[in-house]
């Protein structure tokens, strides 16, 4: 196939297949105006292709129909479905329609298809191809975006191609299409024009489309319009040339769209055309039928907008009520649809029949569908209470499928003077959430505690959890607003074993002002006697938790309801459960695997479309690669947590105080920590818990009165937590600010508190000050004790200018620090030390593939990867590691 002017993009393409000859997985995406060759270079790619090729095309009025091109996709593989992992052959299956139930989670249908595609490219080179992806369902999309992000060492390439003004992509490479040279043009009009006398006005005119050469130079050319507009009129032109039975039947293929011949053939009789109607359209090559495919298809999409454009509204009407008797009840979203267009006023009976479709869709994981076809619904019936009912449904159906945008402006649309406090609750809820999610904390407290106190009466079980939410909002503003929404919690009258009461009072205990209370798992355990849904209602407890200090109970909640929510395919709750989770490893000592479950919180949180949450990680990673000492990660995750929004700005600035602090700069320290100790942000984790470090800091600069009010209230936090480590925490801040013949005492105390409940980070730190303290007194032999105790910590915990500093004040007292390796796993990247880590465990690859969201495939390479760094040749070995990993 000759493709002028193309090389580079052929090069590119040649590359992605290459790759995947030598097992190597890519992704591309193709991105230009229509007509510039897209679909040139995606048929190109599959000729050349070196093995198998799988194809879809994405097509408007399927748009609708949730996974309809991954349908068309997977069409050919469907018998290698039952393969795949319980849980995601389930998923796959009823998305599919090859089972019934509900769809599920939406990232599970993703993994699926990731799995599927490993397999098939066990058996050689997998070429997928997926053209006009702007006019593909939201959900095939999603999921391909989600097995795309997580291929790696499978010989899979993908190839997409969409318009200018497609989907965006987010984390997939792209390559603009440009329109030709005016060298490469010329080329192609000679090739397939040589007899065509005035070249330079089809030139000018088509401006480097191709698809607007090959047109243009077979018809007139007349006036400056830009490609598009040239063609739709030569298409106009062309169309009204045929006779009336060809015109209806193309305008019947125009809004069918899916090219479906059978379909087509019902509605050419509905309305009185034959096969023999459509002669004329295929002779001037307008169309093609394919009988083997069962397909009637464009010569080119902008076609199909030509014949709806000029069309008489009586004949669309007609057509689309053809189209609806067509499809008749085997395709019941199809047929409500084609109904809801035909009509030309309100429908009681259609609109109840395209609601009962959208009900259906939205059961099959079609969401975004779903949405559409509510809204349509409820402006075609005419009874108001309906319509409002209706106008919920979609709102809410536009939620689930992370829409928040559109839900918002459909709640806000609709929220209107007049309504009834079930529909405004329901409005005001969605409203809040997506403001919520966009991290405008304030306005969305004030919506979901206005949407609670709506429902309250009516429905005290539903306000309870709303208000929950709106716990969660406060959280980021002040305590007022936090303690005001536990009032109102506390105030709703709910039923007796209702399962959100022991949240409710859990919530009381650790974040309002009740001086004792339920512990997390006697609330748990209450909780889910009393039918709570498992982890979703749990999860603030966790959150909570940490508020309060209570560590070590949110390491074992966390991990269970992680747990759980793998197992149940729940994965819109998973990075809010994995970023708990990486708080309480991080605090009770556990760096590596804190950073493990952080970066996988991250991945989740961007393929559910959780800024809250990728705000929030970028942060917690910051802090994380701070302790490490890494300046340039931590400004640079510190930068991302900022651009997510308010959520993550808390851990970034602690994040950037530590990295500070680290390096001893202790000036530019003071100024991040104070800042986030003055915030009033007193419910957020990184303000609390950073004051020992903002003490450090002003001691350093001989500043130790402005850090009184920050410290007396971590001081009254620590007494209400009840926890061992935080009092040490206090001790060592007095300590740092007492005189000298009362500071030995309170760092001793400090230490014995650090003894009773063990923390690495803070209790080297504290060794480290003491130690320093100790030199100072010019009691070098005491002092190398805990010196050398906390350089040693430090250093297992790759918290390497910690480390230094306490080596080089070993060296100040004449005694060398004990250097040796940091630890044996420190090459490792994160992801490769949760692998190995599973697989000491004795897990198969395909099992840690499923735990992980990864191809087996990918899981075995990293492992290839992990054995020369961790000094063993094979995975028997793994065991023997495993404690230096844990």
């Amino acid at each position: 196939m000759v493709l002028y002017g193309r090389g580079a993009e052929q090069a590119a393409v040649g590359r992605l297949l290459e790759a995947a000859v030598a097992g190597r997985a890519g992704v591309l995406v193709l991105r230009g105006e229509p007509g510039v060759g897209k679909s040139a270079l995606l048929a190109e790619a599959a000729v050349s292709a070196p093995g198998r090729v799988l194809r879809a095309t994405g097509v408007e009025s399927e748009a609708r129909l949730p996974y309809a091109a991954l349908s068309q996709l997977l069409a050919p593989v469907l018998d290698r479905v039952p393969e795949l992992p319980g849980p995601q052959r389930a998923a796959l299956e009823r998305v599919l329609g090859l089972s019934d139930g509900p769809a599920g989670d939406r990232l599970l249908v993703g993994l699926a298809v990731l799995t599927l595609l490993g397999d098939l490219a066990e058996q050689g080179p997998l070429l997928c191809l997926v053209d006009d992806v702007q006019w593909a369902d939201r959900e095939s999309v999603a999921a391909l975006q989600v097995a795309a992000r997580r291929l790696g060492a499978e010989a899979v390439a993908l190839l997409l191609a969409t318009r200018t003004d497609g989907p965006e992509l987010p984390g997939l490479p792209e390559l603009r299409v440009e329109p030709l040279s005016d060298r490469a043009a010329a080329e192609l009009l000679a090739a397939v024009a040589p007899e065509l006398a005035d070249t330079d006005q089809v030139l000018k005119a088509a401006q480097g489309n191709p698809l607007a050469l090959l047109e243009l130079s077979a018809g007139e050319v007349a006036g400056m319009l830009p490609p598009a507009g040239r063609l739709r009129l030569t298409y106009h032109g062309q169309v009204s040339r045929l006779p009336g039975g060809a015109q209806r039947w193309l305008l019947l293929a125009a809004l069918e769209e899916s090219g479906s011949l059978e379909v087509l053939l019902r509605a050419a009789a509905e309305c009185g055309l034959t096969v023999a109607d459509l002669a004329p359209a295929e002779q001037q090559g307008l169309v093609r039928v394919e009988l083997d495919a069962d397909q009637v298809t464009f010569r080119h999409p902008m076609l199909r907008s030509a014949l709806i454009d000029r069309a008489p509204l009586v004949d669309r009407l007609a057509a689309h009520t053809a189209l609806a008797q067509a499809y008749g009840e085997r395709a019941p979203l199809c047929r409500a649809w084609h109904l809801a267009l035909a009509a030309t006023g309100r429908d009681a009976a259609v609109a109840e029949e395209l609601a009962s479709a959208a009900a259906g869709a939205a059961w099959r994981g079609g969401h975004l569908g779903a949405s559409a076809a509510y809204e349509r619904a409820a402006r075609l019936s005419p009874d108001p209470s309906r319509a409002r009912e209706l106008t919920v449904e979609a709102v809410e159906a536009a939620l689930e499928a992370g829409e928040l945008g559109r839900a918002e402006a459909l709640a806000a649309a609709a929220d209107v003077p007049g309504l009834d406090a079930v529909t405004r609750a329901h409005l005001l809820f969605a409203r809040g959430v997506a403001e919520f999610w966009r991290g405008e904390h304030r306005s969305a407290h004030l919506r979901l505690t206005e949407a609670a106190a709506l429902a309250a009466e009516f429905a005290p079980g539903p306000a309870a959890r709303v208000l929950v939410q709106a716990v969660h909002a406060a959280w980021y503003l002040d305590a007022e607003s936090v303690r005001g929404t536990l009032t109102a919690l506390d105030d709703l009258v709910l039923p007796a074993g209702d399962p959100l009461a022991p949240v409710a009072r859990y919530l009381a205990r650790a974040l309002g002002d009740a001086p004792d209370g339920p512990t997390p798992a006697e609330t748990e355990r209450v909780a889910r006697a009393s039918g709570a849904v498992a982890p979703v209602d749990l999860a603030l407890v966790c959150g909570a938790a940490l508020g309060a200090g209570q560590d070590e109970e949110v390491l074992d909640l966390a991990g269970r309801l992680v747990r759980e929510a793998r197992e149940g395919g729940l994965f819109g709750t998973l990075p809010t459960l994995l970023f708990f989770l990486a708080e309480a490893e991080l605090f009770t000592g556990r760096p590596g695997t804190a950073d493990e479950h952080a970066g996988e919180a991250l991945r989740l949180a961007e393929d559910c479309g959780q800024p809250q949450w990728t705000g929030q990680t970028h942060g917690f990673l910051a802090y994380l690669a701070a302790a490490r000492g890494e300046d340039a990660r931590c400004r640079e995750q510190a930068g991302l947590a900022r651009a997510r929004g308010a959520s993550g700005a808390r851990w970034a600035q602690w994040a950037l105080g530590v990295l500070e602090l680290g390096a001893g700069r202790a000036e530019d320290a003071f100024g991040q920590l104070a800042a986030l100790a003055g915030g009033g942000q007193n419910f957020q984790v990184s303000a609390v818990r950073s004051v020992p470090d903002l003490v450090e800091a002003a001691v350093r600069l001989r500043r130790p009165e402005e850090v009184a009010e920050p410290l007396a209230r971590f001081e009254r936090w620590a007494d209400r937590s009840g926890q061992a480590w935080a009092r040490a925490l206090v001790h060592r801040c007095h300590a740092l600010l007492a005189p000298e013949e009362l500071a030995e005492e309170l760092y001793l105390a400090a230490l014995a508190r650090h003894a009773e409940q063990p923390r690495p980070w803070e209790q080297a730190r504290t060794e480290l000050l003491y130690g320093e303290w100790l030199r100072r007194a010019r009691r070098k032999a005491e002092a190398r004790v805990p010196l050398r105790a906390a350089e040693q910590t430090l250093r297992q915990l790759g918290a390497l200018p910690w480390a230094e500093r306490a080596r080089l004040e070993l060296d100040a007292t004449g005694a060398p620090a004990a250097r040796g390796p940091v630890k044996v796993v420190a090459g490792l990247t994160p992801q490769e030390s949760q692998i190995v880590r599973l697989a000491a465990q004795g897990l198969s690859n395909r099992d840690i593939a499923a735990q992980l969201f990864l191809s087996a495939r990918t899981v075995g390479h990293h492992l290839y990867k992990a054995y020369p760094k961790l000094g063993v040749s094979s995975r028997t070995d793994l065991a023997e590691v495993l404690p230096a990993l844990s």
